[in-house]
């Protein structure tokens, strides 16, 4: 006879539990589990398991308060009277000249003033390269698009830039400090799916948007629409445009329009340019990043300015 033990599956759950030996057989039991407070019994035999969600740190930093640091940034913030919430420094960088009566300036306005060591910033910034001096800087303000064209009008033939989807605040930044140094009366850039004016914005543009305004639309057409009707000619970079950039003559008040990275301006922008313009690539590389695609035509826009500007002082003199 097949003395073979039979498993016996017991009421409160199949297949769990101890094992008892009792006459040649295996018997498999499980010990009845207490129920919780709250908890029937008609799902004891379904044990629950606790499960404790991750903690998730919150983000030191967003776009509505955000965190600058190095010494030119903070120093160019504290000079244009830039809004800011708290002031990290270092004793020996709170004492400096260049600091000391604008940190002080700041403290009147309603700034908090905190007087920690290296490793503190080091925390604060990420371990990134502060340089004695971190801020957090209270929401960026953004102009009004009839202000930014009331503003740039009031010079002859003003540029305004348009960043049309870009979304590294990197680009952003470099197209801002470009646009900045070399004369452009201010830049526009869409609501949605684009970077707005982050800390990495503020830090790449090196203090330029302390003195260049920018505008924040919700729809790009409409807002290039009504640049027209203020007497602007709206020019879009594109690969594949059948104007190369150093054959159009850049006259009257002008906006460059610059596309995103991956894909460039979008096709209803496009039909929203008078002229789309490239830029002659001689090489095997397909595309140029968005902020040296920027700075190369507005370089050109103002090259031509110049060459075209009589200079009276360069004049010969009469004989």
């Amino acid at each position: 006879m097949n003395s073979k033990p039979k498993k016996i599956k017991t009421n409160s759950e199949p297949n769990r539990g101890s094992v008892l030996k009792l006459k040649g057989k295996r018997v498999i039991t499980t010990s009845p589990r207490h129920p919780h407070k709250g908890e029937s019994n008609s799902h004891s035999s379904h044990p629950r398991r606790q499960f404790t969600p991750p903690t998730v740190a919150p983000k030191s930093t967003t776009e509505d308060s955000d965190i600058i640091y190095g010494r030119h940034p903070v120093l160019t913030a504290l000079e244009n009277q830039r809004e800011l919430n708290r002031i990290w420094v270092t004793s020996r960088l709170r004492y400096d000249p260049r600091f000391h009566n604008l940190i002080l300036q700041a403290k009147e306005n309603g700034t908090v003033i905190d007087e920690v060591d290296p490793k503190r910033l080091d925390q604060i910034t990420y371990q990134a390269n502060h340089q004695g001096i971190a801020a957090q800087i209270a929401p960026y303000s953004y102009i009004e698009l009839h202000e930014l064209i009331a503003q740039a009008k009031t010079v002859n033939d003003p540029v305004i830039v348009v960043a049309d989807g870009i979304t590294d605040p990197h680009n952003l930044g470099a197209i801002i400090r470009t646009a900045e140094a070399v004369g452009a009366q201010g830049l526009i850039i869409p609501q949605r799916r684009a970077s707005g004016i982050t800390s990495t914005v503020v830090k790449v543009a090196a203090g330029a948007l302390e003195n260049f305004p920018v505008a924040r639309v919700t729809n790009l057409s409409r807002a290039l629409e009504e640049l027209k009707e203020a007497g602007f000619w709206i020019y879009g970079t594109a690969a594949d445009a059948s104007e190369p950039l150093h054959t159009v003559s850049f006259r009257g008040p002008i906006v460059l329009v610059i596309g995103s990275e991956g894909e460039g301006l979008s096709m209803l922008t496009q039909r929203s340019c008078d002229v789309l313009v490239s830029i002659p690539l001689l090489g095997k590389t397909p595309s140029l990043n968005a902020s040296v695609a920027s700075g190369m035509a507005l370089y050109e826009i103002f090259r031509q300015r110049a060459v075209n500007t009589l200079y009276l002082d360069k004049l010969p003199k009469p004989l």
